[in-house]
């Protein structure tokens, strides 16, 4: 199995709603973000996919969440955009642009709202 990964960062703000502390305000991150593909095969170029196109594929998500009020989104205007619910949604959002990709699928997708706090995704 080769796993392929890219890093990327996007920048929102959010709130939880109910949250029994600061974060039930609206506040800002600068969320970090690794998504991991896999596939069992290489193309006829001997890679699994090339990183330009994972990239590309990539920033398209981050462009929907990038510079927003997260709560203001449709995909989050009944579940709190937690960094659980992100990972999540970035996953499945990649899970439908990945379909152009023969044998190329979504392993895990890591989000951090800090250097040192963060969530791991996988449908595992």
């Amino acid at each position: 199995m080769y796993r392929v990964f890219i890093k990327t960062h996007f920048s929102s703000a959010h709130y939880l709603r109910n949250y029994p502390g600061n974060c039930e305000h609206l506040h800002g991150h600068n969320w970090d973000v690794t998504v991991f593909v896999k596939t069992e095969t290489l193309n006829e170029i001997d890679v699994a996919i090339d990183f330009r196109d994972l990239k590309r594929i990539v920033a398209e998500i981050m462009s929907e969440l990038d510079h927003k009020n997260l709560n203001d989104l449709p995909q989050f205007s009944k579940r709190n955009p937690s960094s659980e619910r992100l990972a999540k949604y970035i996953y499945e959002r990649l899970e439908g642009k990945l379909q152009a990709f023969a044998g190329v699928c979504p392993d895990s997708v890591e989000v951090r709202e800090t250097p040192s706090s963060g969530v791991i995704y996988s449908k595992e």
